[in-house]
């Protein structure tokens, strides 16, 4: 069962990478930036939904698929992998330092606090990396700045459609 959830979740980032892409093609700034970014919020998800080892390995192969998708080269499609990957955990660990709790996935507050916890240290992660990687990749603060706009704004959507779907029906929340 738990491969099954792991392959799925993996083809649902590689399908909403490509979704993205077309969605939001006229605010893409290049390749790997884009002032909306879907897969942001699955990166989050993934780890909140399977747990921290089983979501990274979900986003580890979901990033493999887009890497194969994209084409690009392993030297840098890899590194940008393991960023999207250690993203969330990164994220989840400062929640956790901070509030010296478990995240509650019915908590507004909880979910928007990783929202942007996650748009702000993934896009530092992808930078750096490129920086050491591939210096010829030009990497500014306005890119910086618009990777941070993309990521929130991706997980922004997916957060409020998280919970939507949890009022909705009803899951995680105690019954009377």
């Amino acid at each position: 069962m738990n491969l099954i959830l792991i392959g799925s979740f993996s083809a649902l980032y590689l399908a909403i990478h490509v979704l993205n892409s077309w969605l939001f093609q006229s605010i893409e700034i290049t390749s790997h930036v884009s002032m909306v970014y879907l897969p942001a919020f699955l990166r989050l998800f993934n780890v909140l939904v399977l747990g921290a080892v089983r979501g990274s390995f979900a986003t580890l192969l979901g990033g493999l698929l887009v890497m194969n998708y994209l084409n690009e080269p392993t030297v840098m499609g890899l590194p940008n992998t393991v960023c999207s990957m250690c993203g969330p955990l990164l994220a989840l660990l400062l929640f956790r330092v901070r509030f010296q709790r478990p995240v509650n996935l019915s908590s507004l507050p909880d979910l928007v606090f990783l929202a942007i916890a996650c748009s702000v240290i993934n896009p530092f992660l992808h930078h750096a990396t490129w920086s050491v990687f591939d210096p010829a990749h030009p990497v500014s603060a306005a890119q910086l700045f618009q990777m941070v706009v993309g990521d929130f704004m991706g997980c922004l959507i997916g957060v409020g459609l998280m919970k939507f779907i949890v009022q909705r029906l009803n899951l995680l929340v105690p019954r009377a």
